[in-house]
């Protein structure tokens, strides 16, 4: 039973997605600190109201059984700042993702003469036309 579940774990590669999940939080956790603790307070000094994320539109305000103020009110300073978060985030991830990832150089290649298809370089007779190079 333990070499099936270890063959298991092999072949799917479940261990190598386990690693990239747990990578994959720690990394989220420093780009959600990188974008809440040093890009939004450098944003917050160029917007009007330094706490823009507490704005909402009070719609009606009662008063509850128990003598307290109740407010019914759209929180869309909330919305927007998670709306902030989420591009700042996407951005720095695209970013690091970018750097990380190198795109390949592309594969060497020539045109038949006669079809004008891309053919390897390497290739003595083409593919789609069958014609001599």
């Amino acid at each position: 039973m333990i070499k099936g579940f270890r063959e298991f774990l092999l072949k799917n590669n479940v261990l190598a997605l386990a690693v990239a999940v747990i990578v994959g939080g720690a990394v989220g956790k420093v780009v959600s600190s990188l974008a809440a603790d040093i890009i939004m307070p450098i944003i917050s000094i160029a917007l009007p109201h330094g706490d823009w994320r507490s704005a909402k539109w009070v719609i009606s305000t009662t008063t509850g059984p128990d003598g307290k103020e109740a407010v019914n009110a759209l929180n869309y300073g909330t919305f927007f700042g998670n709306v902030v978060d989420f591009l700042i985030i996407a951005f720095i991830v695209y970013m690091i993702t970018r750097a990380l990832l190198k795109e390949p150089p592309p594969v060497p290649s020539k045109n038949c003469p006669r079809c004008k298809e891309t053919v390897a370089v390497d290739a003595t007779r083409c593919k789609f036309c069958t014609a001599d190079i």
